[in-house]
């Protein structure tokens, strides 16, 4: 069965600003023309550390190491923290496990599309704050 992932507008704008890399339906394809996906992931982290370190460099910080399922947690443990339900969450990782394992697993074959949706645009709103926080009210004086 097909995951279904409802991106957030703010993922479609990311997407959407990524230069075509190849005519082959892929968003990112792999380099070497062969027509399938991007593999290598290890080889693009690594490339990625490199330009991570360098911009640190520049401010003296360093970059504590990082995999990359560290950022499959990130967005679960995020979600839980904005109030998403664990079998949301779930189904947003494409998890079977826990709250969607046994029994439920088995019959409930709801998709979950709407609340999969809600949860990835509420992960979308909270990084969003996190990059472009809102100005902060100052008190009143009185």
């Amino acid at each position: 069965m097909a995951n279904e992932v409802p991106l957030s507008p703010a993922a479609v704008a990311i997407l959407r600003a990524v230069p075509s890399l190849g005519g082959d339906g892929y968003v990112f394809p792999s380099l070497n023309g062969s027509g399938r996906p991007v593999s290598g992931f290890s080889k693009v982290k690594a490339r990625l550390d490199k330009a991570i370190a360098a911009e640190l460099a520049a401010t003296n910080g360093a970059l504590p190491p990082w995999r990359l399922h560290d950022l499959r947690r990130s967005a679960a443990s995020g979600m839980a923290q904005l109030g998403i339900a664990p079998h949301i969450i779930e189904k947003v990782l494409n998890h079977v496990s826990g709250s969607l394992a046994g029994v439920s697993g088995v019959y409930n074959r709801f998709g979950y599309g709407g609340e999969k949706r809600h949860a990835l645009e509420s992960w979308a709103a909270h990084l969003q704050r996190l990059i472009d926080p809102p100005p902060q009210r100052r008190a009143d004086p009185r």
